[in-house]
């Protein structure tokens, strides 16, 4: 299968996709045995990706990004894809775990609490019996020793896992699977909130809340302490630059970090 066309959004690239396309492509690339990354992208996404060129490199480097929230298919549509549709992290990760099951193909998970972790096992499995969970890890909230992560690295690859998803915050995430490519033999795929959505520790907002494009403040209202310098920075910078891009009023140029001031 072939990446679809991508457009850059602030200077960082977004592809245009959707659940079967992308869904297909990280099987695929996973019966390979290829080092892959996966980003879904965000308005946080975006915006750390403009403020950090370093950040910005990792994303444009990634080898599919998807748009994760509402902001970023309107945006795709500004841009001249006007059937740009939303690839939601916690909405594709079952459906790839159930490709994952009927083809055999064995999965694994990085990251979140090991309450949670084994909360998204038994949940994943309980939705797909015949899925292969081959490895299944919380890290320590703290970076690992070069030992650690070799340690970690040897796990991954000797459990057989093919495609690993990543549940760790933007842009920590990120990083660690740019840092991990070619190194882990696997399609890894940042999903962020998805390993809590999906084990039923965190609500998710309600799906008309999602379609226009609200549900920012659904998780404002429910992690106000966490999430409030985020939402409230980057949201009205990111109307504010993107109507600037469409007005040609600012360059953004479609290179990999061009754009990001450190």
């Amino acid at each position: 299968m072939e990446l679809v066309e991508d457009k850059f959004v602030l200077g960082m690239k977004v592809n245009v996709t959707d659940y079967e396309h992308a869904s297909d492509l990280i099987l695929s690339w996973a019966q390979q045995g290829l080092s892959k990354y996966v980003c879904v992208a965000t308005v946080n996404n975006v915006m750390e990706s403009y403020d950090s060129k370093v950040f910005q490199k990792v994303t444009n480097e990634a080898d599919l990004v998807t748009p994760d929230g509402m902001p970023i298919v309107w945006a795709l549509r500004w841009l001249g894809h006007r059937g740009a549709t939303r690839v939601y992290g916690p909405d594709l990760t079952p459906i790839v775990f159930k490709k994952a099951a009927t083809e055999g193909v064995p999965v694994g998970f990085y990251g979140s609490s090991p309450q949670v972790l084994d909360l998204l096992v038994k949940q994943a499995q309980k939705l797909n019996p015949t899925l292969k969970v081959a490895y299944a890890f919380s890290p320590p909230f703290r970076p690992l020793s070069p030992a650690e992560d070799e340690q970690v690295i040897s796990a991954i690859n000797e459990s057989g896992a093919k495609i690993l998803f990543i549940g760790l915050n933007t842009p920590k995430q990120d990083f660690w699977m740019a840092a991990h490519r070619p190194k882990v033999h696997a399609v890894m795929v940042g999903v962020g909130a998805a390993f809590d959505f999906i084990a039923g520790s965190k609500r998710q907002a309600p799906r008309w809340m999602m379609k226009v494009g609200l549900e920012w403040l659904f998780r404002l209202a429910t992690e106000p302490r966490r999430l409030w310098k985020r939402y409230f920075k980057h949201n009205p910078r990111f109307i504010l630059f993107f109507l600037m891009q469409m007005l040609g009023t600012k360059r953004f140029k479609e290179t990999i970090g061009t754009e990001g001031a450190q």
